[in-house]
């Protein structure tokens, strides 16, 4: 973690609104309570908004099939070195179908071995809009034979979501949550 301890905790149970009650306590209700998602809490106008994109980006909106959006997410996690979503994400990766030695190799980047071209084009792409802010054509050109439009801006939506999440999550000092293990 770059951060050892946070500089803005998550916010408890207890702290809540009631606004904030009626649409948080069903998500602690119904599964794990991420620190992230207690952390964005304490700015509640912002965490409202940003939750709805966000579920764009994870749920059934986005055009990337799982396996792919946690290829992206992953990889611009490792690039930014956000620990904390590198961790959670692990854990969705496997969800996706990832195996642990793809997962490995996403640290290693679009030229490791083993990648199929299509994979190798997604991890440059995030790449290059962590180096560049830009998807350069040959890559492009790559996604674009087997994505469609949608599928094509989901990509730069994913990796422009992830990378602010990483940099929020790196500077509040958002802690591992509980039996989830970073790099």
């Amino acid at each position: 973690m770059k951060l050892s301890r946070p500089r803005i905790t998550p916010m408890e149970a207890s702290e809540w609104s009631e606004e904030q009650k009626k649409m948080l306590a069903p998500i602690k209700e119904s599964g794990p309570f991420y620190n992230v998602l207690g952390t964005i809490s304490r700015h509640w106008e912002a965490a409202q908004k940003f939750t709805v994109w966000a579920y764009h980006i994870m749920g059934d909106t986005s055009k990337l099939a799982p396996r792919e959006r946690e290829i992206l997410i992953l990889r611009i996690g490792w690039l930014c070195q956000a620990e904390y979503e590198w961790g959670q994400h692990v854990i969705f990766g496997r969800e996706a179908g990832l195996t642990d030695e793809e997962m490995a190799r996403i640290k290693e980047g679009p030229d490791a071995e083993g990648w199929s071209a299509f994979d190798s084009a997604l991890l440059r792409a995030v790449d290059e809009l962590h180096n560049d802010a830009l998807v350069s054509d040959a890559t492009w050109a790559a996604l674009s034979e087997q994505y469609d439009q949608l599928q094509m801006m989901d990509v730069v939506f994913t990796v422009g979501q992830y990378n602010m999440v990483s940099m929020a999550l790196n500077s509040f000092g958002v802690q591992l949550d509980k039996g989830v293990q970073g790099f």
